[in-house]
């Protein structure tokens, strides 16, 4: 009976040294995988959800809300007869959106511009990672409007209301200062305004739907204040009525919780499909206004 205790002791103790000298290998073998797999993400590219009139690739972390006022005084090429635009007609944007999930934003707003209202949704498909991987981020963007002006003289039936946008966001943080996004977007309206030919038929005076691409970029000056640009082309050729590109520059001046970004642009509708497939605003002929961008936002996480 000794002779077998000290036999079955010693197997123990045999895979007890055994487990000891491999326990450390497979730790390390975890470790090492872990580390493979883990991804370092490249942060901010743009400091906020916006770049004057178009959206950046930026969606915030989860718990994320943010509150938007996004205002546009008159074109300035009457000059002192209405301050420079500052006294004409405004339009002006209020907005919120929510971060329930990493990666997916939720909004709504209202406009003063046919008293709209729109619902958006952005989501971010992929992200710029610091070492090897996916070399830009990509972000989805869609916005669905409806307009509630009075349905005598403005529509034939509800549907006539409603605005559809869709962009997509290639974004890539280039250098330590400067960041730049292409986004091509496509536009679609229900009801498209038309006129009576020579000969009394009903001809629409544009396409229901509309392409186009945007190019915006973020220079950062220093923490906090930066130079940011956007040109917008429109690609579809309609019957009358062609709308014209946009050029706009401006200032962003940011902290954790805020952003403020004041700027010349050719647009002033707000609504992403207004300003692409309607506008008639010409920067060539100074007709360009002021316009600006404030937005707030809490964060609900520890992110």
């Amino acid at each position: 009976m000794k002779i077998l205790s000290k036999i079955k002791w010693s197997a123990g103790s045999c895979l007890l040294l055994i487990g000891c000298y491999f326990l450390p290998a497979v730790n390390c073998n975890a470790q090492d995988s872990t580390e493979v797999v883990k991804k370092a993400y490249v942060g901010g590219t743009f400091v906020g959800s916006m770049i004057i009139d178009n959206q950046s690739v930026m969606v915030p972390v989860a718990k994320t809300t943010e509150v938007a006022i996004q205002h546009r005084f008159g074109t300035v090429n009457n000059g002192y007869e209405d301050m420079y635009g500052i006294f004409a007609p405004a339009n002006i944007r209020l907005g919120g959106s929510y971060t329930p999930i990493n990666n997916l934003q939720i909004g709504i707003g209202v406009t003063k511009e046919r008293m709209q209202w729109d619902g958006n949704v952005k989501y971010a498909l992929g992200k710029q990672q610091v070492k090897g991987g996916c070399p830009v981020s990509v972000t989805i963007f869609a916005d669905m409007a409806v307009s509630t002006l009075p349905k005598a003289g403005n529509f034939v039936s509800g549907s006539d209301r409603i605005s559809y946008f869709t962009q997509l966001i290639i974004a890539r943080k280039i250098t330590k200062h400067f960041s730049a996004q292409v986004s091509p977007s496509f536009s679609y309206f229900n009801n498209i305004a038309g006129y009576v030919d020579a000969n009394g038929n009903i001809q629409p005076r544009m396409k229901n739907g509309h392409w186009a691409i945007a190019f915006s970029g973020r220079y950062k000056v220093k923490d906090g204040f930066c130079i940011i640009a956007n040109y917008d082309q429109p690609l579809t050729q309609h019957p009358t009525d062609n709308p014209h590109p946009n050029l706009s520059l401006g200032v962003e001046m940011s902290t954790k919780g805020h952003s403020f970004q004041i700027f010349f642009s050719n647009y002033q509708s707000i609504i992403p499909q207004q300003n692409n497939v309607f506008n008639q605003n010409d920067y060539t002929k100074s007709q360009y206004l002021i316009g600006f961008n404030i937005t707030r936002r809490w964060y609900h996480s520890a992110e």
